[in-house]
């Protein structure tokens, strides 16, 4: 499989992502192709020292210009055609690569992908999904931001595909779904929740029912439906807690003998909880719906970070992830889309 990845994009420097790409090249015994796209002079200055056995697994195309985090993006796209975002995505779409990679400017590349690869036949809206912490590990949740207005069944098909991704990528079964809305019963929410709750009961086996804000860190389900908009909010504030959690235990410990010899009893616990609810872990998530693979990573995203969302890439390819929303969609299971 050739997947290209935008080493220009994001906060980082761009040897995070060529560490990342040469990562996962080093730990995966196949001949899977990575290609570093971005200013060629800052890509070769990286790769040469790197063992040259590994050396035939990448390939570099030049893109000197950088779509920057606080560009806009529609405008950016148009203008910067050389950037490591806009080439990136056009070897995609030329099929030139299975996969397109980014810790770059999130709103380009969502507007830069269904610009360029299009959207899955049947498919309303393509939706961005995201992992957050709870009490049961990581739940998936979608729309996190590319809809902001959404109707029932937008949701729909956002539940559809964030099961099918979470399912065969992750290898997770029976997995349950539920909608974000301000009480359980069915007739709480605004009137596209309402809508969506008929759908989602109509179409969806898995379908747990309405779950409010504070079933969503109990992990209550392990799919979340809402819109972008409020999606994105939570997602932002879920994204502050282990932040707010480690700067909180840090004060409480404080110079006390016996707090900091507690502490370092349970290190090894809280080390492995900061583990399971670190994105990196997952790596990087799909722009689901478009008519390809183009996996968004977070902005400050770093080596295992870029090696994990390389790994979600290649397996959403192994497993034909798009195949089988096409497939779902096509059966009908799409009600009143």
């Amino acid at each position: 499989m050739r997947i290209a990845l935008d080493i220009m994009g994001g906060d980082c420097e761009p040897r995070e992502r060529i560490e990342g790409a040469y990562s996962y090249i080093k730990d995966h015994d196949n001949e899977d192709v990575i290609v570093l796209v971005g200013d060629e002079n800052i890509i070769k200055s990286q790769l040469k020292h790197y063992p040259s056995r590994y050396q035939y697994r990448f390939e570099v195309v030049h893109a000197p210009q950088n779509i920057e985090m606080n560009d806009p993006p529609t405008e950016s796209l148009r203008k910067k055609t050389n950037s490591s975002m806009v080439v990136g995505l056009e070897l995609h779409k030329n099929q030139e690569v299975e996969a397109f990679v980014s810790a770059g400017n999130t709103g380009a590349q969502m507007a830069g992908s269904l610009l360029t690869l299009k959207r899955i036949p049947g498919v309303k809206r393509p939706a961005i999904g995201s992992f957050i912490p709870s009490e049961k590990g990581m739940v998936f949740m979608i729309d996190v931001g590319a809809n902001v207005d959404s109707k029932a069944n937008h949701l729909l098909q956002f539940a559809l595909m964030g099961n099918i991704f979470v399912s065969e990528v992750f290898n997770q079964e029976n997995l349950t779904v539920g909608l974000i809305s301000n009480g359980e019963e069915e007739k709480k929410g605004n009137e596209t929740t309402i809508a969506a709750h008929q759908l989602l009961k109509e179409n969806l086996s898995n379908f747990h029912g309405n779950i409010e804000g504070r079933d969503i860190l109990k992990g209550v389900t392990d799919i979340i439906v809402c819109d972008g908009f409020v999606g994105n909010i939570l997602l932002k504030m879920a994204e502050s807690i282990m932040g707010v959690l480690v700067k909180g235990i840090k004060k409480s410990i404080g110079n006390n003998l016996f707090t900091n010899i507690g502490a370092f009893l349970v290190k090894p616990a809280f080390s492995e909880l900061k583990r399971s609810y670190d994105y990196e872990e997952y790596g990087g998530v799909p722009l689901l719906g478009v008519n390809g693979i183009s996996i968004i990573c977070h902005g400050s995203s770093k080596e295992k970070a870029i090696r994990n969302a390389i790994k979600v890439a290649k397996t959403m390819e192994k497993k034909n992830v798009n195949h089988l929303i096409s497939e779902k969609l096509r059966n009908g299971e799409n009600a009143n889309g």
